[in-house]
């Protein structure tokens, strides 16, 4: 594939002038400048933008895109300088050509850079810039011009340049890469840097199937890099410092499932956190993307403590930690970490679901504690420490580093506060925390892929990129909800990258990055907000009002900004706007009134020193005087302005408004008004009103009856005037009593419609018009009582009550007063003691105005109501304050009585108690129920919210309950609810209560959005806020149903039905109020960018109609027949549909039972119904139900019972017969069996006899065995020792020392044989080829100083056991070539060995410690055996040697005392049941003379057995002349004949196979003794032999029994054999023959080893003992049987075991086969009494165990017994042990060819070359010595590769 340079297709931005491209203000051109954000700089790059960086000190950005770097004007973005990085020619299957000696064999081509790590190291001035080219490699550039180099890497000439130093940054652009610069110790800088692994395997790299795929895998995750610029040749290198680990890497196996994609690295405080994500799975719903934050403790530049040398630096991997982050729950989870920012306490993280992608995929804002996380890390690390097996952390064992998934604990070590931070060196593994860190959505919105935080004056400011270009700008509260947000759209169709940066010099501006472009974006333009209200309400944490400015600005643009009160912030609230209370308000044009008061209320600074002045609007001031400062609220006085210097009032106008505004310094600050008005005016604009508008103005004014004039003085000599407000005494006009002319008019025809002609006669009030309207009236109708009547003269009709009825007044003689107020009726007959309550009273005669009629209840008076007021009968009163008690209503009027209710009315108290639920969504429409006391009371109630807004009532009894409002404005935290009762307001807490407003509730999306036309199908609703909605209402197809609410998180509906299929609109009712989605609108908060229409919300959500789904049964029968007592299965199968209708959606019914249901797949499943169906019907119906589907599709049809009556019959009858033929069979059986038990009895007699007379002579060779082997040994014999090095040899290499032929010379002279000595491959001089022998010789040596080193002693073997096919047999082999290679250095040797068994009893005390050097599976344990071999070679030589030899002699002298068969090796006398020859052999002892032709010796005795075989006799002759001589210098049997002499002259030479063999059960039959018949001398001599008989086909020749004696049984019988038929475990008393005989000698064996000698007691097992016990103290092992068991598994298990079973590594003998097995029973008796457990032996146990189980016990109290004396014995020092050890050495210097074993443990070297390189780069204290580096030079010597000894494989 071809790789090409990428071509932007963007315009250039002017570098020179840095101007926005035409194209980029096309997208800022038409935003509204209301918004609140604004672009204040933009830049444009021609190819597509990577990343960016900040110079703060240097006001510089650095913009690296594809092929190209960027240096900006941090302030202007203006282009300083540019350099381009591509494309180059590159290849991924190559290394970087700045390696060395690296040519690239692949054919290259031109290829794009991009940028993956750009980072700024200000205290070097340089900039890190790591392309995607050449293998991730970075440059460093100089700060102040990125053309030019800040240094040359790698340097001039250097050959040590690595690929690790190369490989830095993920080679790939769809891979990640973060890194941090710091500084660490001595002031260096460092580099932490993560990448995404490309290697082999991923979807990053061009597998090209061949070995050079695995080129690149030892490029590590993350890791900490020299960053030095003065050593330019450690640039990018992991060894900063010797002591420290700085690399993370996970091993090649488990990098499938670690996929780590990173997101961001940042420092806080010592620490640097990795924000990744693990993206492993392949889709898997278990292994889903899941966010990780990792933490690494860093070295700062200060020493950690104290003042002496520098500590050792923290560890990469020991301080490496990481948990999950997790941002929302199951039901609305958002899974991948896309961006990540940290602000004070809080990490704020950017999530998008996972697997979701695009603009509009769902994301969330979340939020973390870092308190959380720290103490989450410090208590993993407590229990990984302490509590076994915890189930909260794990070692991350997919690292190289990691030991097991299991934390090892130390419960005795107590970790303290740094090592609970950073790690321990007892936890230098890396550690996973199991349970993530959880957290709940704060916002959610589409398409979200970057954060910033800002903490603005205790507010929190979060600043989110969207992937559609836009930038939202949201205000949390302190509880971290929502209180606004804004959005600014700064480039179309450009993805915002996931990084952005405030500008270190100024905060109040955000960097951030589109795919093309860089912009400057000042965060808050708070001169949009012109009032103070205004500014606050917008909850804009960073904008406040400027008091002293009066302007909405920044705290910084505030000149005062920092002088108290002077700035105003959202915390204050708009409440501390300032405002101005003026003193008069109102003043009178005529008033001679000089100053004026006014009190400031509100958030002013302190004006006292200012100049204050009061601004009239005129273009003239005065200076005020500030007369008191209390708190906010300032007094001062401000001189008026002379009269002529105000506006006139105008025409028509009573009064002019004077504005007042306080200026301090010029400023104004605060502004209001006061009126100027003139009484005079008043009454000349309302000439007909002019008495009630002169008393209704807002002002003082008076009326002047006499004059009719509105004045607005009061004087004392004017007495007429009126000011009673309301005016009710204003009067009304008079007019004379007029004449009606009625002679052509009757009085019946006034009633009627016909018109009249009137003639008044009077003057008229001179008020009135010229024309007036004249009414006409009758007095008696409509006037029920005297007060009625009466009352008529407000409407100017002269009536008057006499003669009780209403007539004219003319009429009435007599007027007569009206009776007193009669009360019918009263409501509400209760009211709030403050009053206020509007008491409504009828009944008659009740005044006949109000003016005139007064009402009390209780003595407190209550006010009339003009407006409800109907004469006489029935007053609307206003009650008034009192307290609490009950009394009559009374009413009095006038000129009258008094009247009093029969009903009682009562003041009350209310009290609020509760009010359920506190909180609710912002749209409104919760539900609030309020309770309390005598709510019910008054005539009037009404719920206020936040003083601002009416909670509709819709109950009103003993409690109230109202549908709460929409918040309007947006208010933070919780409102006030006030229940207000007859309009008194909430003075005091009892009737107020708070109430939440909540973030609205989110409806994500509904499933499924399938429906069938029954309708009622399960719709779950998923979202979040759920706990706020009351009821939830879904409309679809017009048809609205209830759903539930179930959880925060799910709501279930169910579909209503429709009546044909089709796409419908499913629309959702939150409490009653519709629901609109989360777009909100911009008149709620505050937005005013016209483009916000197009953000994505949900209002409603489509479904889709289809057909009722189809059931049939499996053979589509409408009858299926059942019989009861049976169960009933149906098949249901049904039709295909595309409803994916779920199992739970289903039910059916028989009838009325259920049946059970499993399902097979989605088309087919089962109806089970167990129990017994019974009905009165015949048949059942079959019923699916789906929803309200219900579909009949079969019928069940109830059987009878004759069916089962003959089957019951039938099932009778076979029983019957079966027992029949039982019975026949049985009665047969006995009778063989009686017969078979007779016979039986009669082999049992038999047999009996023939164990009795076995047993017989069995004990008495038991008498006789002890005294016949003490007369034949001969112990003057000397005991033949192997020397040393032979010890040695076959101890350490028991295989090879098998497989070495030993070659033997013999000469016929007097002096007998002389045999070559024993040659091994160690022993033998070492030479290299001459063609490199310089070279190797070279490298061995240096290889040998290597191994002198502990820590690559160390590492190289653990690097070589960690490898999988480094087998068991290599694993010794390495360990006994480790011991020849350093023999002469024993005490170095002991000291590795030490830290080895360290390691490993670590290990096994996390396991089980019992099980530690049971076997030998390490190399640490084939080196404590050679070591005790090494240090108890002379106790065993001195000490044991002589009792065990003299038990291997007795054992053979055992052996052939009896028969033994030459081809299976079984034999009379054995320990062995295996080898026990079980069968009666007639063989008797004899003696033969015999001479040795050549030996000149005379001829001897030799007893022998006459079952023996020619070759057995010829074996106990040579033993018999050469008792004396070693085995290695005896001659073999076949190498000698042995020839007879009869005694007549003749000879023969005997062998065991000639002409007179005979045959026996098919077989040639060996030639015994007995087959000769011999009674004369032999002769030996020296020829060529046969083969022994053991290697004879036991298919074709015997000796004394058949191979398998067990399955020749029955041929014997059958062929009558000769011999007598007998159980083969008669014989098994012949083991307690043998036992007996040795067991002398067998205590005397063990009395040795389990002694403890005075004057040479063993001090290498008393130092080891000493040393497991101190390793057990160490880690609190105190169980004693531990201890023990570690004892015996290094000592008698690992050394004497191994000897008891091999005495030729001791002795120069033979082992024979069957000495083999004796020797078997004898160690496992010795394992036996070493072990604590009790032996539970019985009938089926082996013999080898029931032999000894006897001696078992007493044994087992001499280990017990040796054990305590080891460990009363003095302690071993470690000079005293040295010098032992030195001894030693000195001993037995230059034994062997250390070069040899050098040159073998090499060729391991050579094979796990790149194993031991890795292991040696990764420990810290290889580097330091660079042992990595002198390791390959020993590769390159040995192999004679210069090429390799400078470069890194």
């Amino acid at each position: 594939r071809t790789r090409r340079a990428s071509r932007g297709s963007r315009p250039r931005a002017d570098r020179a002038g840095g101007s926005m491209s035409p194209s980029l203000l096309l997208i800022f051109i038409f935003l509204p400048l209301s918004a609140a954000l604004r672009v204040e700089r933009a830049f444009a790059s021609e190819t597509r933008t990577n990343n960016f960086a900040v110079d703060g000190a240097a006001r510089r950005v650095y913009v690296a895109a594809v092929n190209a770097l960027h240096q900006l004007n941090g302030t202007t973005l203006r282009a300083e300088t540019h350099r381009r990085t591509g494309p180059v020619n590159d290849s991924r299957l190559c290394h970087a050509p700045q390696l060395p000696h690296a040519p690239c064999e692949h054919p290259t081509e031109p290829t794009d850079n991009h940028n993956q790590l750009l980072a700024l190291d200000p205290a070097q001035r340089v900039l890190v810039a790591c392309g995607s080219v050449h293998q991730g490699f970075c440059e460093l550039l100089r700060a102040d011009d990125v053309t030019r180099a800040a240094v040359d890497f790698p340097p001039p000439g250097a050959r040590a340049v690595f690929p690790s130093m190369l490989n830095v940054a993920a080679n790939d652009p769809r891979a990640s890469t973060v890194g941090l610069v710091f500084r660490g110790p001595g002031g260096r800088s460092r580099l932490l840097v993560a990448a995404t692994y490309t290697g082999s395997g991923t979807r990053f790299f061009p597998n090209n199937r061949s070995k050079e795929d695995l080129r690149f895998e030892n490029t590590p995750e993350i890791a900490i890099r020299s960053l030095d610029a003065a050593d330019a040749a450690r640039l990018f290198t992991y060894d900063i410092n010797p002591s420290e680990d700085n690399v993370l890497k996970i091993k090649q196996e488990d990098k499938p499932r670690n996929r780590l994609s990173f997101v961001r690295a940042f420092p806080r405080g010592g620490y640097a956190y990795l924000a990744m994500n693990n993206e492993a799975g392949g889709g898997r719903k278990e292994s889903r993307p899941h966010s990780l934050l990792a933490r690494i403790c860093l070295d700062g530049p200060a020493p950690r403590r104290g003042s002496g040398p520098p500590a050792e630096g923290r560890k990469l991997t020991e301080s490496y930690v990481q948990l999950g982050l997790q941002c929302g729950d199951a039901g609305n989870l958002y899974g991948r970490l896309v961006a990540a920012y940290p602000a004070r306490q809080l990490l704020f993280g950017v999530f998008s679901r996972a697997g979701s992608g695009g603009p509009g995929s769902g994301s969330a804002l979340c939020a973390f504690r870092f308190a959380d996380v720290e103490e989450a890390i410090r208590r993993g690390r407590a229990d990984c420490s302490t509590v076994p097996g915890s189930a909260e952390v794990q070692v991350l064992d997919s690292v190289i580093q990691g030991s097991g998934a299991v934390c090892v604990p130390k419960p005795n070590i107590v970790l303290q506060s740094d090592q609970l931070n950073c790690g321990a060196a007892h936890l230098q593994h890396p550690l996973a925390l199991r349970r993530p860190l959880k957290a709940t959505p704060i916002y959610e919105y589409p398409g979200l892929n970057s954060v910033a935080v800002d903490d603005v004056h205790n507010h929190t400011m979060v600043f989110l990129g969207t992937s559609s270009g836009k930038l939202r700008k949201i205000s949390l509260w302190r509880n971290l909800t929502l209180a606004n947000h804004w959005t600014l759209k700064v480039a179309a169709g450009e993805s915002v990258h996931h990084i952005m940066t405030f500008d270190p010099n100024d905060r109040n501006y955000l960097y951030l990055m589109t795919s093309h472009h860089l912009l400057l974006v000042r965060v808050a333009v708070c001169s949009q907000y012109s009032s103070c209200s205004a500014c606050l309400n917008s909850v804009d944490a960073y904008c406040g009002w400027c008091t002293l400015e009066s302007r909405c600005s920044l705290k910084g643009e505030c000149s005062r900004g920092n002088t108290p009160r002077a700035w105003i912030g959202i915390e204050e609230g708009a409440g501390q706007c300032p405002s101005m209370t003026l003193t008069p308000p109102e003043i009178s044009v005529s008033a001679d009134v000089k100053d004026m008061g006014i009190l400031i209320d509100g958030s002013v600074p302190d004006l006292r020193g200012a100049l204050v002045e009061c601004d009239y609007g005129t273009g003239r001031s005065t200076r005020a005087t500030v007369h008191l400062e209390s708190g906010p609220a300032q007094i001062q006085t401000c001189p008026l302005l002379p009269r002529d210097q105000y506006p006139s009032i105008p025409q028509g106008r009573d009064h002019i408004i004077v504005p007042v505004a306080i200026r301090v310094d010029g400023v104004s600050v605060v502004s209001g008004s006061f009126v100027i008005y003139d009484c005079e005016r008043t009454g000349e604009i309302n000439q007909k009103t002019g008495c009630s508008s002169c008393l209704s103005t807002k002002w003082r004014c008076f009326w002047d009856q006499r004059t009719g004039q509105c004045v607005s003085s009061k004087e004392a000599s004017q007495e007429a005037l009126l000011e009673v407000r309301p005016p009710t005494h204003c009067g009304y006009p008079t007019i004379r009593q007029p004449t009606v002319a009625v002679e052509t008019l009757s009085a019946p025809s006034l009633g009627s419609n016909n018109g009249a002609d009137c003639n008044f006669q009077g003057t008229v009030f001179n008020s009135l018009p010229p024309l007036s309207p004249v009414e006409v009236y009758r007095c008696d109708s409509g006037s029920s009582d005297c007060s009625e009547c009466w009352g008529r003269e407000h409407q100017g009709h002269l009536c008057a009550w006499c003669d009780s009825t209403c007539r004219p007044r003319g009429h009435c003689q007599q007027h007569t007063h009206c009776p007193a107020p009669e009360i019918y009726k009263i409501h509400p007959r209760n009211g709030p003691a403050e009053g206020g309550t509007l008491l409504t009273i009828e009944g008659r005669n009740m005044g006949r105005r109000p003016a005139e009629v007064q009402v009390s209840v209780s003595g407190s008076p209550c006010r009339v109501i003009e407006d409800q007021y109907t004469v006489s009968v029935r007053l609307v009163c206003v009650t008034g304050r009192a307290e609490p008690l009950e009394n009559v209503v009374t009413v009095r009027v006038e000129n009258s009585s008094s009247g009093h209710s029969s009903e009682i009315f009562t003041y009350l108290v209310s009290l609020l108690t509760s009010l359920h639920p506190g909180k609710g969504p912002r749209s409104g429409g919760t539900r609030v129920t309020i309770t309390g006391q005598h709510l019910d009371s008054g005539s009037g109630i009404r719920v206020r919210v936040n003083d601002t807004q009416d909670c509709s009532i819709h109950r009103w009894a003993c409690s109230v309950e109202c549908i709460m409002p929409a918040v309007q404005p947006l208010p933070g935290g919780s409102v006030s609810v006030c229940v207000e009762i007859d309009g008194n307001s909430c003075e005091n807490n009892s009737l107020s209560s708070s109430y939440s407003y909540e973030q609205d509730p989110n409806i994500s999306h509904i499933q499924p959005r399938k429906s069938y036309l029954s309708g009622g199908r399960p719709i779950t609703v998923s979202g979040q806020g759920f706990d706020l909605v009351q009821s939830v209402f879904m409309e679809v197809v017009g048809i609205g149903r209830e759903c539930s609410v179930k959880t925060p998180f799910f709501i279930l509906c169910h579909s209503p039905p429709s009546d044909q299929s089709r796409e419908a609109v499913a629309q959702f009712y939150l409490n009653g109020v519709v629901y609109r989605g989360d777009g909100p609108a911009s008149s709620e908060l505050g937005l005013e960018d016209e483009e916000e229409e197009e953000e994505p919300y949900v209002q409603h959500f489509q479904m889709e109609y289809v057909e009722d789904p189809q059931f049939y049964t499996a053979n589509r029968e409408r009858l299926i027949k059942h019989h009861p007592g049976e169960p009933l299965t149906l098949i249901i199968t049904k039709a295909p549909g595309s409803l994916d209708l779920e199992q739970e959606e289903y039910s059916v019914m028989i009838g009325s039972y259920p049946c059970d249901i499993s399902f097979h797949n989605t088309q087919l499943f089962h109806c089970t119904i167990n129990g017994t169906l019974s009905s009165s019907e015949r048949e059942l119906p079959v019923t699916v139900c789906v929803g309200n589907l219900r579909r009949v599709i079969a019928r069940v049809q109830l059987g009878g019972r004759e069916l089962a009556i003959i089957v019951s019959i039938v099932v009778c009858s076979v029983l019957l017969l079966l027992c029949t033929v039982a019975l026949v069979v049985y009665c047969t059986k006995s009778r063989r069996a009686e017969r078979y038990w007779q016979k039986t009895l009669l082999q049992m007699e038999e047999m009996e006899s023939q164990i009795r007379e076995e047993i017989r002579k069995g004990f008495a060779e038991l008498q006789t065995d002890m005294t016949d082997l003490t007369k034949e040994l001969n112990r003057s014999q000397g005991i033949p020792f192997l020397e040393y090095k032979q010890f040695v040899t076959r101890t350490f290499f028991p295989k090879v020392s098998q497989s070495v032929c030993y070659c033997t010379v013999y000469d016929n002279d007097t002096n007998g044989l002389h045999p070559v000595p024993e040659t091994h491959p160690l022993l033998q001089d070492w030479q290299a080829s001459n063609t490199t022998r310089p070279n190797i010789e070279e490298g061995i040596t240096l290889f040998s100083t290597l191994l002198n080193n502990k820590h690559f002693l160390i590492t190289f073997v653990h690097a070589l056991e960690q490898q999988r096919d480094f087998a068991v047999r290599d694993r010794c082999n390495l360990a006994s070539l480790l011991t020849i290679a350093l023999h002469g250095k024993l005490e170095y040797y002991t000291s590795i060995m030490k830290e080895l068994l360290v390691d490993l009893i670590d290990a096994s005390a996390s396991k089980n410690p019992k099980l530690m050097l049971r076997r030998t599976e390490s190399v640490v344990e084939k080196m404590l055996t050679n070591w005790m071999s090494i240090c108890m070679y002379s106790y065993l030589k001195e000490t044991v040697g002589e009792p065990f030899f003299l038990l291997l002699c007795a054992i053979k002298q055992q052996i052939n005392k009896g028969s033994i068969d030459a081809i299976t090796g079984k034999a009379r006398y054995t320990l062995n049941e295996e080898w026990l020859l079980r069968e009666n052999i007639e063989a008797k002892p004899q003696n033969v003379s015999v001479s040795f032709q050549g030996c000149g010796m005379d001829s001897v005795s030799v007893r022998v057995m006459n079952t023996d075989t020619i070759c057995q006799v010829k074996e106990k002759i040579l033993e018999t002349f050469y008792k004396n001589l070693p085995f290695s210098q005896l001659p073999h049997a076949e190498d000698v004949d042995l020839e007879w002499f009869p005694g007549d002259g003749s000879s023969r030479i005997l062998h065991d196979l000639d002409n007179t063999s005979i045959m026996e059960d098919g077989r040639k039959k060996l030639n015994t003794v007995v087959h000769y018949q011999p009674n004369s001398m032999f002769s030996d001599g020296l020829s060529s032999g046969l083969s022994t008989a053991k290697d004879l086909d036991t298919e074709k020749y015997i000796h004394l029994v058949l191979p398998h004696d067990d399955l020749m049984e029955t041929k014997r019988s059958q062929r009558q054999s000769h011999r007598k038929k007998v159980l083969p475990e008669i014989y098994l008393t012949r083991l307690l023959s043998t036992k007996g005989t040795l067991q002398k000698f067998l205590d005397d064996l063990f009395q040795a080893i389990l002694s403890m000698p005075a004057e040479r007691p063993p001090l290498a097992v008393k130092y080891f003992f000493d040393f497991l016990e101190e390793q057990a103290d160490k880690r609190g092992i105190s169980d004693p049987d531990t201890l023990h068991i570690w004892k015996t598994n290094s000592l008698p298990l690992r050394f004497w075991v191994n000897i008891l079973k091999n005495p030729q590594f001791v002795f120069d003998i033979d082992k024979t086969d069957h000495m083999d097995a004796c020797l078997s029973v004898i160690a496992q008796a010795f394992i036996d009494a070493c072990s604590l457990s009790d032996l539970q032996l019985g009938k089926d146990s082996p013999t080898n165990k029931l032999l000894y189980a006897k001696e078992i016990p007493e044994y087992k109290k001499r280990v017990q017994c040796y054990y305590r004396q080891i460990q009363e014995m003095a302690p071993l020092s470690e000079q005293e042990m040295n010098a032992h050890l030195a001894e030693e050495s000195r001993r037995y210097r230059n034994e062997f060819n250390t070069n040899l074993a050098l040159t073998e443990i090499y060729k391991y070297a050579k094979r796990y070359r790149n194993q031991v390189a890795s292991a040696l780069e990764g420990n810290p204290a290889a580097r330091r010595t660079q042992l990595h580096h002198k390791f390959e030079q020993v590769i390159a010597l040995v192999e004679d590769n210069i090429y390799e000894c400078c470069s890194e494989a």
